[in-house]
C-alpha cells in the first residue's frame, strides 16, 4: 500500500535501497503463456515515433558493480554469430512493424565498440538499411569504453551520425577503479577522452560513481574536476549499488556510506559549472544537451525526457507514451500494454545460456514475445507519473488528462503525500519534485511501484 506511514520509513532510510530507471522492472517480467504474436500488437500502436534499441552483450571485462546483461567470455566466431542473428531478427521485426518510422537510436549494452570495425558497421547497417531508421536524421548515442573508443571506429561512428557518445569512466582515482576489478588507467582514459573530443561528437557524456571502495568525498569532487576539463555536454553521477551476483555483491567488504554527501557536493559543484539537472543522476551543460541526449548508460535506455529534434518536421520521442523496439538478446522492446524482452540473468552461466538459446531462434519465433509484463490501464498511468516526476519535466496535469482522459489527484491521491513530506511541490499545472525529493528519487519510485510488480520483483529467482 502506498501509505504516508510506508513513504516515511522508506525516507528515514538510505536513499540507496534500490537503482529506479523503469517501469516495471525486468525482474517482474515472467513467461508469457500463450506467447504473443507481435504482428498483431504492434498493428495497434503509433509506429511514427518509435525508439530504435540495438544491444552487444559483449565486454573486455567485468566491473564489479556491473549487473547488466553482458559476457567477457566470447571469441570472434561468437560474435559474428550473434551480429547475423542481430540480422535475422531485424528482417523479421521490419517486416513486423511494416511503415513504422524512429525518433531516436542507441546501441548499448556491453560495449558496443567492443565489436571489430567490420561487425560495427554491420550494425549500423542493420539499423539505417534494415530497419530504416534515418541516422542523417534523428538522435543517435553509442555507448564505448576507454579501451575500445579508437579512432578509426570513432570515425566509423562520426560519418553514420552518431551525435553522443557516453563513456563510463566512474573515477579518475586509480586505485578506487582498481577496487572496482575494472582495468584502466588514467592516461588510456584521458587519450580516450581526448580523441572523442577530437572526432567532434556534438555531445560527450562521462559517467562517474559515488560511493565507491576507499573513495571519500575529496576524492570523488577530484574526479568530477578531471571530467570537466573535457567539457563534457552531459555528465551522470551514479550511486554505487552493491547488488547479488556481481563480483562486489559477492564480497564481505564494508566500507563507510558517504553516498548522500558525494551526491551533495557532485550536484553543488556541477551547478556551480553552469550545469543543470535533468534528474537525480544526469546533468546538462548549460540546460542544453546534444541531440542524443537522455539516453541511460548503465542500462537498457529510459529517457527521461526526449531530446530537441534535428529538425523542426523531426519526429519528438516522448518515453511515456511512445513505443521502443529493442533488437538484441539483451534488449527490451515497450508497447503501451506490453513491455518484453528476452529472459535476464547477472551469472555468466546464466547469461551464457540465455545468448545461445538466442543465436538459436528459428527466424519465425522472432515474432512472437515470449517473456514480459503485460501493463493494464492502472500499470500505463503509473508507469506515466513515474516516469514523468523523476525528471525535470515534472508531472503535468494537463499532459496527463490529454493522455488518460481523467485527473491525476483523482487516480493517484497518495501523491499529496510527497507534499506533506517535502518531497515534492504543486502548482496549478503540474507536480515537480523538490531538491531533498530529486536525492530520493530511487526510494519514490519504488514506492510507486504497484503491488503486483513489487510481489513479482520479490518473487523473482535471479540467474
Amino acid at each position: 500500500m502506498l501509505t504516508i506511514q510506508n513513504l516515511k520509513s522508506k525516507i528515514s532510510q538510505s536513499p540507496y535501497q534500490a537503482y529506479v530507471y523503469s517501469y516495471p522492472h525486468k525482474t517482474a517480467y515472467r513467461p508469457l503463456t500463450p506467447p504473443i504474436y507481435l504482428p498483431e500488437l504492434w498493428t495497434q500502436q503509433d509506429r511514427q515515433a518509435l525508439f530504435l534499441y540495438i544491444h552487444i552483450p559483449f565486454c573486455e571485462m567485468r566491473c564489479g558493480f556491473c549487473n547488466l546483461f553482458t559476457t567477457v567470455s566470447h571469441n570472434e566466431d561468437f560474435i559474428s554469430q550473434y551480429v547475423r542473428t542481430l540480422q535475422r531478427q531485424a528482417q523479421r521485426m521490419k517486416a513486423v512493424l511494416g511503415d513504422a518510422s524512429f525518433a531516436r537510436f542507441a546501441i548499448g549494452g556491453g560495449t558496443p565498440t567492443q565489436l571489430t570495425i567490420q561487425h560495427l558497421a554491420t550494425v549500423l547497417d542493420i539499423a539505417e538499411n534494415t530497419m530504416g531508421a534515418k541516422l542523417q536524421e534523428i538522435p543517435i548515442s553509442v555507448e564505448v569504453s576507454p579501451e575500445t573508443a579508437t579512432e578509426e571506429k570513432l570515425k566509423l561512428l562520426r560519418s553514420h551520425s552518431v551525435d553522443r557518445v557516453s563513456i563510463g569512466v566512474q573515477s579518475f582515482i586509480e586505485s578506487e577503479v582498481l577496487a572496482t576489478q575494472r582495468r584502466q588507467s588514467n592516461t588510456q582514459v584521458e587519450a580516450a577522452l581526448t580523441r572523442i573530443k577530437q572526432a567532434g561528437f556534438p555531445t560527450l557524456n562521462i559517467d562517474l560513481i559515488y560511493g565507491l571502495p576507499g573513495q571519500t568525498v575529496n576524492t570523488w569532487l577530484q574526479s568530477i574536476h578531471s571530467a570537466l576539463r573535457f567539457q563534457p555536454e552531459e555528465i551522470y553521477l551514479y550511486p554505487l549499488y552493491v547488488r547479488p551476483l556481481t563480483a562486489l555483491g559477492r564480497t564481505d567488504k564494508e566500507w563507510d556510506d558517504i553516498r548522500l554527501a558525494c551526491y551533495r557536493q557532485g550536484r553543488s559543484l556541477l551547478l556551480s559549472q553552469g550545469y543543470t539537472q535533468v534528474s537525480m543522476r544526469m546533468f546538462r551543460q548549460g540546460g542544453q544537451g546534444g541531440q542524443g541526449s537522455n539516453f541511460s548508460p548503465l542500462s537498457p535506455p529510459s529517457p527521461l525526457s526526449p531530446p530537441s529534434p534535428l529538425s523542426p518536421s523531426s519526429p519528438v520521442y516522448c518515453c511515456q507514451a511512445d513505443g521502443m523496439i529493442g533488437l538484441g538478446c539483451g534488449a527490451r522492446s515497450y508497447t503501451n500494454t506490453l513491455h518484453y524482452s528476452n529472459e535476464y540473468a547477472v551469472g555468466a552461466k546464466g547469461i551464457s545460456e540465455i545468448l545461445q538459446a538466442y543465436i538459436q531462434t528459428a527466424d519465425e519465433l522472432f515474432e512472437y514475445a515470449h517473456y514480459g509484463f503485460q501493463l493494464d490501464a492502472e500499470e500505463q498511468r503509473r508507469r506515466y507519473i513515474l516516469l514523468s516526476l523523476l525528471s525535470d519535466e515534472g508531472l503535468n496535469f494537463v499532459n496527463y488528462r490529454q493522455e488518460f482522459a481523467s485527473e491525476v489527484d483523482a487516480d493517484f491521491p497518495e501523491l499529496s503525500e510527497l507534499l506533506i513530506l517535502n518531497l515534492a511541490i504543486k502548482d496549478e499545472d503540474s507536480f515537480h519534485l523538490t531538491e531533498f525529493g530529486i536525492e530520493r528519487s530511487d526510494t519514490i519510485g519504488a514506492w510507486l511501484f504497484s503491488e503486483k510488480v513489487q510481489e513479482l520483483m520479490q518473487g523473482y529467482e535471479l540467474k
